[in-house]
C-alpha cells in the first residue's frame, strides 16, 4: 500500500509509521520537541523526504531512524516497519534500556494490580494527590 509520494507532513508519517497512535499525538509530540528532523527541532507540517533522518523521544526510549517509504494512510505494523530503518547503535541502546527495566521490576517485586481501584479507592487517591 506504499505510494510513491515525494514527500508528507511530517506528524502523518510518524502516524502511517505508527510511532504514535494517533495524528494529535504524533502532533503534541513534535510541537513538545520529542522529534527531531536532521537533529534540529521542526513543527508538526515539515515535510519529510525518503532518507530524512529522525530522532523521536517516545515513553523513555529513543529511535534514531531514516526514512525509507511513505505511505498516505496507516498501514499494517509489517508494512508500517518497512518505512523507516533503524539505527543499528539506536536499536541496541533501547534493547538494554528494556532490559534494565525488566531487572528492575523483577527487583522490587513489581505485579500487577489484581483490579482497578473502585471509586472509594480513587477518590483516597485523589485527596492524596491534592494534599502533596
Amino acid at each position: 500500500m506504499r505510494e510513491s509520494l515525494e514527500s508528507i507532513r511530517l506528524d502523518k508519517w510518524l502516524w502511517t509509521a505508527r510511532f504514535f497512535k494517533t495524528r494529535s499525538l504524533a502532533m503534541e509530540a513534535v510541537s513538545g520537541g520529542k522529534v527531531h528532523v536532521n537533529k534540529q527541532r521542526v513543527k508538526p507540517s515539515k515535510e519529510v523526504k525518503i532518507g530524512t533522518v529522525l530522532a523521536i523521544h517516545k515513553d523513555g526510549f529513543e529511535w534514531i531512524v531514516t526514512v525509507t517509504g511513505i505511505a498516505t494512510q496507516r498501514v499494517s505494523a509489517k508494512e508500517a516497519a518497512v518505512l523507516y530503518e533503524e539505527n543499528s547503535d539506536s536499536l541496541e541502546k533501547r534493547q538494554t534500556q528494556i532490559e534494565v527495566r525488566r531487572e528492575e521490576r523483577r527487583f522490587l517485586g513489581f505485579q500487577k494490580p489484581e483490579r482497578k481501584p473502585n471509586k472509594k479507592n480513587r477518590q483516597l487517591i485523589h485527596q492524596f494527590k491534592r494534599a502533596e
